[in-house]
């Protein structure tokens, strides 16, 4: 997952919505089809910023009618982009420490054992693994 530098506007979320709720690569009027409020001109240049940005690739050429095209695909999973998006944004707040904020999880978990239980595992296995870097 490519690290997130600059926040993303509105319409490259849509465009990147767009393409993790597809099943396959879609091109550039595929995507204006599902969603009537972009013209074919935003998503291109959108597009382009998302590929510079590596958030999607060039999956394939393929023929629309007799036009070749490009289909796109993100680099990422959704949950992979939500997740670096969080720690980014976690990072950035000093004011709540890692601990406090899992506390703050937890109290809003509904089958809060099993959470810990899974937590404490994973834990151990970070430890272990701390220690072997030492």
């Amino acid at each position: 997952m490519p690290k997130q530098k600059k926040v993303l506007t509105d319409r490259e979320m849509d465009i990147l919505n767009i393409l993790w709720s597809s099943e396959s690569p879609l091109i550039a009027s595929e995507i204006a089809n599902s969603n009537p409020s972009l013209t074919i001109n935003t998503i291109q240049v959108v597009l382009r910023n998302l590929l510079k940005k590596k958030l999607i690739e060039v999956a394939d050429i393929v023929y629309s009618g007799t036009v070749l095209c490009r289909s796109y695909r993100p680099t990422a999973e959704s949950k992979d982009f939500t997740l670096q998006k969080f720690i980014t944004e976690f990072n950035n707040m000093k004011s709540i420490t890692t601990p406090r904020l899992v506390a703050s999880l937890l109290e809003h978990e509904k089958n809060e054992e099993a959470v810990i239980a899974e937590l404490e595992k994973l834990l151990e296995e970070r430890k272990r693994n701390l220690n072997r870097e030492e």
